[in-house]
């Protein structure tokens, strides 16, 4: 009798992914035998990249990673992993104030959905870097300081953004119907 494969779920807005996130990546695929990185859709949050815009960049940033496929999805990050039937989330963390919101988020989902967490601790060098604050410094700053945060293709994504935006990142509500 054969064991089911591992299937982790890495799901996240990644808007936009940046060297944290690939970190988790790389180092949480070994944990399974197919690594999926589901892009989502967080209504309180502000959107720079559109879902397919973030879908190729993901997708070109892990390409040479044979075990790790990239898919957008909508609605419940539960229902998701039911539906790909995920073995486990996998959570990057990055401090203290992560291991609260996530430690509740992973003890919610095993009593709805019965689905274990995995937690990554990120590399020390992206333990202070988050999407919302790459946006801030984006939209007020220099993009080019952000080259050690985020890889160099989406360092160039932004740059265009910004250009083609008139010099501002253009943040955009959605509402979760289309993407």
């Amino acid at each position: 009798m054969s064991q089911a494969p591992k299937i982790g779920l890495f799901p996240g807005t990644f808007d936009p992914i940046t060297n944290g996130h690939l970190d988790v990546i790389r180092r949480g695929r070994d944990l399974f035998d197919t690594l999926v990185v589901a892009i989502g859709h967080n209504p309180g949050k502000s959107e720079v990249f559109s879902l397919e815009e973030r879908r190729i960049m993901i997708g070109a940033l892990v390409a040479d990673l044979d075990n790790v496929r990239v898919e957008p999805y909508h609605g419940l990050t539960v229902d998701f992993a039911r539906m790909i039937k995920a073995t486990a989330i996998l959570r990057g963390l990055r401090n203290v104030t992560d291991l609260n919101y996530e430690f509740q988020l992973a003890l919610t989902n095993r009593a709805i959905a019965d689905i274990e967490t995995v937690f990554i601790m990120t590399g020390e060098q992206y333990a202070f870097t988050s999407s919302t604050l790459i946006k801030q410094i984006a939209t007020g700053g220099d993009i080019d300081s952000l080259r050690r945060l985020l890889p160099p293709l989406v360092l160039e994504q932004l740059k265009n953004k910004k250009r083609d935006s008139g010099g501002q990142i253009p943040w955009r509500h959605t509402d979760g119907l289309k993407d």
